[in-house]
């Protein structure tokens, strides 16, 4: 099974928003090249009918700011890059660095490389094939994360980050966690095919996620892993699902499995030296020396080491590995 499994893992794949950070997103910074308040409700339009963190950061922040917000037409998803719709008689894309590469788009403001370079998700605004502005947003590492991170590495266990987001952002986080590798800039249907890369390079691999777009991940994973907060999709994909959306509960997992089979060996060489034992005496293996184990006593006997086995077993519902200093 794949809890069984987990004990064996040496590497864990952590997806990034909602994962190792709290998916929080809030708009910090707005460029615009053109009217503003235009800016903002041609892209919260487009945004509207996406069910990404970001995008509905994007749509609070510009209801905060008493803008309405028109209608969208012919509204497209763009798996892993953006959005599209048409707005107004206007044509309007949001989305990441990827999306601008996809439209031969170049972005050359120092500012949007600078936010870029503070960790901040830059989402990138094009209105009728030009580029209209950019809104950088911010999210917040999980304090657990930390923690979940180092007590890995105290397992030998290596980590890695996996993220839609450019080079900057995940390097970022990435360092600020002490992460030993990540990968940037993966569309969804790529992040299945890095983990089946690091499988191939002999490791074991756990994948923990929550999105849509995480389910080929966690069902290509030697355990996937979906935490509370996860979508059904993630969830259904996964092998294990964690309660709650805890980064150190991935270590529990781990230190539980380990755990688990300490115990279920225990528990055999037990059962073996037992029976090796008891089986000669309830057999008369003693009856020249005059001692003779009735069959009363050996049901008795037969009893108490199951008695034993349960006991040891019940064990584990006390175990609560330390992921706190």
């Amino acid at each position: 099974s794949a809890f069984e499994i987990a004990k064996d893992i040496n590497a864990i794949v952590f997806d990034k928003t909602g994962t190792l950070t709290q998916g929080s997103f809030g708009v910090t910074d707005v460029i615009s090249y053109v009217d503003e308040n235009e800016l903002l409700k041609l892209t919260a339009s487009v945004e509207s009918n996406s069910e990404h963190t970001i995008a509905k950061a994007i749509v609070e922040h510009v209801k905060n700011r008493g803008i309405e917000i028109p209608p969208v037409l012919e509204f497209k998803a763009l798996s892993g890059k953006g959005a599209f719709g048409k707005v107004e008689g206007k044509e309007v894309y949001a989305g990441s660095p990827g999306l601008l590469e996809e439209l031969n788009i170049k972005a050359n403001d120092k500012k949007i490389q600078e936010l870029a370079n503070q960790g901040k998700t830059v989402i990138f605004s094009i209105i009728d094939n030009k580029l209209a502005g950019a809104f950088a947003l911010s999210d917040i590492i999980r304090e657990e994360s930390y923690n979940a991170i180092s007590k890995l590495k105290d397992l030998n266990i290596k980590t890695y980050m996996i993220t839609g987001d450019n080079e900057a952002v995940a390097k970022s986080v990435a360092q600020e966690l002490g992460i030993d590798d990540y990968f940037a800039q993966v569309l969804p249907d790529k992040k299945a095919e890095k983990i089946q890369e690091l499988k191939k390079q002999g490791y074991r691999v756990a994948m923990v996620g929550d999105g849509i777009n995480d389910a080929p991940a966690l069902a290509a994973a030697d355990v996937g892993v979906a935490i509370g907060a996860g979508t059904d999709v993630a969830i259904e994909s996964a092998d294990i699902v964690l309660v709650k959306s805890n980064p150190q509960d991935v270590t529990q997992m781990v230190f539980l499995s380990k755990r688990t089979y300490s115990k279920m060996v225990q528990n055999l060489w037990w059962a073996a030296g037992y029976n090796i034992v008891a089986i000669p005496l309830a057999a008369g293996v003693l009856v020249t020396y005059g001692i003779i184990v009735s069959p009363a006593i050996g049901a008795l006997l037969m009893s108490l080491s199951t008695v034993i086995v349960a006991i040891n077993s019940q064990t584990l519902r006390r175990f609560m590995p330390k992921t706190e200093e």
